[in-house]
């Protein structure tokens, strides 16, 4: 998938999300809808949105999608995310206090980092995560909660991964570069969340 594709898969689940929300109001007024967001990454440039749906008793599905374009002006990032994740609520009631749950997260980035001596490292890649999570939701009114969660999986990922300046591409003239790097790395998958 380009990244464009997945620009539009973001904005499409964005887009489904705000649309859920408002045409059920109701649920979400009984707390069987949530629409949510990280601050955290709003506060690093990279908003997101998520929506939480009761499926039963105790169990909750979520979805989130986030990404960022090119934030900052010498190290520009481009990263588009998607993250489902089921949840088993403790106390019976699905949306408030503690939970535990396993996620996954698909997400395709173009990153440009510092490398030291004027050099930057570029990562074009794509990535997949599993893991677990965790947390507990506080109710801070009728309408508004805030959640403390946490969580960690294995990210497994490929990528093209070269120095700016080392003409990688003009190796692969007339054909398609093919990934140079691929591994895993113990992720962090979910933290802190407002809704």
């Amino acid at each position: 998938m380009t990244l464009q594709t997945h620009k539009r898969t973001l904005f499409t689940a964005i887009a489904l999300g705000l649309l859920l929300a408002v045409a059920f109001p109701r649920e979400a007024k009984a707390q069987r809808l949530a629409v949510k967001t990280n601050v955290l990454s709003w506060a690093a440039l990279t908003p997101d949105i998520g929506l939480e749906l009761v499926v039963g008793n105790r169990t909750s599905i979520a979805v989130s999608a986030f990404g960022t374009y090119a934030p900052l002006k010498n190290y520009p990032i481009k990263l588009v995310a998607i993250q489902p994740e089921f949840r088993y609520w403790f106390n019976g009631r699905p949306l408030t206090r503690e939970y535990i749950g396993v996620c996954a997260f698909g997400a395709t980035y173009d990153l440009t980092l510092p490398a030291g001596a004027d050099r930057a490292n570029i990562f074009k890649g794509d990535a997949v995560a599993v893991g677990v999570t965790g947390g507990y939701v506080f109710s801070l009114g009728k309408r508004w909660n805030f959640e403390l969660s946490g969580g960690t999986g294995v990210m497994l990922f490929r990528q093209k991964q070269y120095f700016e300046g080392d003409n990688y591409e003009d190796y692969f003239v007339g054909v398609n570069s093919s990934p140079n790097t691929w591994g895993y790395k113990i992720f962090p998958v979910n933290i802190y969340i407002i809704r």
